[in-house]
């Protein structure tokens, strides 16, 4: 997948799909209405047989210029992308996909379900070379979350404290996952 294709949003024409439903009538009122081709208020300005062709956008984009926290989760593969995945940063990961999703339950095949089972294969792996990058994981991470939203201060509190509380020295890593989201938080509180 090329660039261009990440940052397109999903989308799916829903023309074929709709269905023709006729109107239906109420009294002689709505026989002439149907007649002479008024459209009922109810059908949102749609005419009978007439096919809907406005598109349904799986993963809409964010406000123009805001940076989403599926944005923040990939800019952290530029800053520190070769680092093995610890359990903070599942944490972190998994805090930052709940707070996008509004889900509190982990999505068998999402970003925080591929980070934990590479933290626990990095816990097991005897070789610096055998472990699970954070690039590994996070490339690709807004089109693996359903729902994306913008980074807010509230989102980057969260995403550090899971960091923090999962780390042994109770610190974040200074160009890891907390620390995109609370770069991309600072950015969007400032426009």
């Amino acid at each position: 997948m090329n660039v261009e294709q990440l940052e397109k949003p999903i989308t799916y024409d829903v023309k074929h799909e709709v269905e023709k439903i006729p109107a239906t009538e109420k009294s002689s009122e709505a026989a002439e209405d149907k007649e002479k081709g008024v459209v009922a208020d109810a059908s949102g300005g749609q005419a009978e047989g007439e096919v809907n062709e406005k598109k349904v956008v799986a993963n809409p984009p964010a406000s123009e210029g805001t940076i989403t926290i599926g944005e923040a989760l990939e800019a952290a593969v530029l800053t520190a992308g070769n680092k093995p995945v610890e359990w903070s940063d599942a944490a972190a990961i998994q805090a930052a996909e709940v707070r996008a999703t509004g889900r509190t339950n982990i999505m068998p095949g999402g970003v925080a379900a591929s980070a934990q089972s590479a933290a626990t294969l990095n816990a097991r792996a005897n070789s610096e070379d055998d472990k699970t990058t954070l690039a590994v994981v996070l490339t690709g991470a807004r089109s693996k979350l359903p729902s994306d939203k913008p980074a807010t201060r509230k989102d980057a509190e969260g995403v550090t404290g899971a960091e923090m509380r999962n780390d042994p020295h109770l610190t974040t890593y200074p160009t890891g996952v907390a620390a995109s989201v609370a770069a991309a938080a600072r950015i969007n509180q400032a426009k």
